[in-house]
């Protein structure tokens, strides 16, 4: 390596907070460090953010004055809060590379936009409803259908997701919601019966495909990893391929995990996420991801020949 390369994992957690569940962190920062890199996990309460035309070379961590890194990879997903984003917007102004950026993240962390970018796009996805309160069954039942799934317009690894049955069990989710937090934003989707209980994560860098697995659990509706599920690899067909990679395009996602549900003879883009945990993906197709998402950086910053 001809200088140093400095970067940064932007996380809920400082580096001496990591456990297990922090796998896919753990693996980045190993990769980086084997790789000659310079890097460390920041929260971004750390950072000062002060936004000035006098200084645009360094930035404020633990309020002291540290040159602008290489490259940033946020690892916070939907749980992304403004501040965050503020910090890495800021950082993407001054010049570094971020792996992914402001605009990809929020694309995806607002589950109600996502889809609409993805009907606008005509890419294949569950029809999708904002819920509103007091809310007519009777629409619901029209658009939707039951059973239907219902979300919260932000959530991560499986959580805030319902699988409603019934039209009464569904005014009694609601009425419960409503009442704890009146300004709750929920979506209402289509369930499809094909994928219950499985589906596909599918990891994209770069705008390829790196890994394809099944994930399945006999337990529960959702198929999260995290949530338990049994991971199997899973046959790559270009249908998939094109989806998911069109799907990540679409979101400018640098790194991507695509879930797809089964819909009989085809697959639904069910969502798309900025951060994904790469756990079960490593178990499935070998300890590469975080190999590749590291070298995919190198090269996007124009560095990967100075690595030996």
């Amino acid at each position: 390596m001809t200088r140093n390369i400095k970067g940064l994992i932007l996380s809920s957690k400082s580096e001496n907070q990591l456990t297990e569940k922090d796998y896919s962190i753990g693996r980045l920062l190993a990769v980086a460090k084997s790789r000659g890199i310079d890097i460390r996990v920041v929260k971004p309460e750390q950072f000062e953010l002060v936004i000035t035309r006098s200084d645009t070379k360094s930035i404020l961590i633990d309020d002291k004055a540290e040159s602008l890194p290489d490259f940033v990879i946020p690892r916070m997903g939907s749980e992304t809060t403004y501040y965050a984003f503020s910090i890495i917007r800021q950082l993407q102004y001054l010049g570094t590379y971020v792996c992914n950026d402001s605009d990809a993240i929020y694309s995806v962390k607002d589950k109600l936009y996502m889809h609409q970018l993805l009907a606008r796009s005509k890419l294949s996805s569950p029809k999708t409803m904002l819920a509103k309160f007091p809310i007519s069954t009777e629409i619901v039942k029209r658009e939707i259908g039951f059973p239907l799934v219902i979300k919260n317009v932000t959530g991560t690894q499986g959580s805030g997701i319902y699988l409603c049955d019934s039209a009464d069990k569904f005014v009694d989710v609601m009425e419960l919601v409503y009442s704890n937090n009146s300004k709750a934003n929920i979506i209402l989707q289509e369930f499809i019966k094909n994928s219950h209980g499985r589906d596909l994560r599918v990891f994209v860098v770069g705008g390829k495909v790196v890994g394809c697995m099944e994930r399945a659990s006999s337990t529960s509706f959702k198929a999260n990893f995290s949530k338990g599920a049994s991971v199997s690899a899973f046959e790559l067909t270009p249908e998939i391929e094109w989806l998911s990679i069109e799907a990540a395009k679409l979101f400018n996602l640098d790194v991507a995990g695509i879930d797809l549900l089964f819909d009989k003879d085809e697959f639904k883009i069910c969502e798309a996420n900025s951060s994904p945990g790469f756990i079960g993906m490593e178990k499935v197709v070998g300890k590469t991801i975080a190999e590749t998402i590291i070298d995919y950086i190198l090269v996007k910053i124009g560095l990967n020949s100075e690595i030996s």
